[in-house]
C-alpha cells in the first residue's frame, strides 16, 4: 500500500481520485490548495504526489518544488494546462497527463511508478 497525496483545487476531482486510488489498495490523502499540500509535504512522506497545475493563485510548480525539496517521490501533474506546465523552468514533474484523465489508467500509471521507484 502506497501513500499518495492528491492535490487539486477541484474538490470533486480530488475526492474521486482518492476514492479510486483507495479502491486500488492505496492510502490516498486529498489536499485542495497549494498551501494545504505544502504543509502536508513538510510534515509527512508520500510515495507519489499527484497535482493539478493551476491551484488558485499558485501553480503546481510550488508543489513540484516542495516535493523535490523534501523527498524523492515521483510527481505527476494532472491538468488541462499541461503545455503551460511543461514549459516551466526546473524542477520538472516526472510525468504530465492531460485532463480529463482516465482514472483506471491513472491507477495503472501510479502502480508502474511505484514499481519503478521500489526497484531502484
Amino acid at each position: 500500500m502506497a501513500k499518495i497525496l492528491c492535490v487539486d483545487d477541484e474538490l470533486n476531482f480530488a475526492s474521486t481520485t482518492c476514492a479510486i486510488l483507495a479502491a486500488a489498495g492505496h492510502q490516498a490523502i486529498p489536499a485542495t490548495s497549494a498551501r494545504e499540500a505544502i504543509e502536508k509535504l513538510q510534515h509527512n512522506t508520500y510515495d507519489v504526489v499527484l497535482t493539478g497545475w493551476r491551484l488558485g493563485d499558485v501553480t503546481g510548480r510550488a508543489i513540484v518544488q516542495a516535493v523535490k525539496d523534501h523527498s524523492t517521490a515521483p510527481v505527476v501533474v494532472l491538468s488541462c494546462h499541461v503545455a503551460e506546465a511543461f514549459q516551466e523552468a526546473e524542477p520538472l514533474a516526472d510525468l504530465y497527463l492531460e485532463k480529463p484523465v482516465d482514472l483506471a489508467e491513472l491507477v495503472a500509471i501510479v502502480n508502474e511508478l511505484l514499481e519503478t521507484v521500489s526497484s531502484q
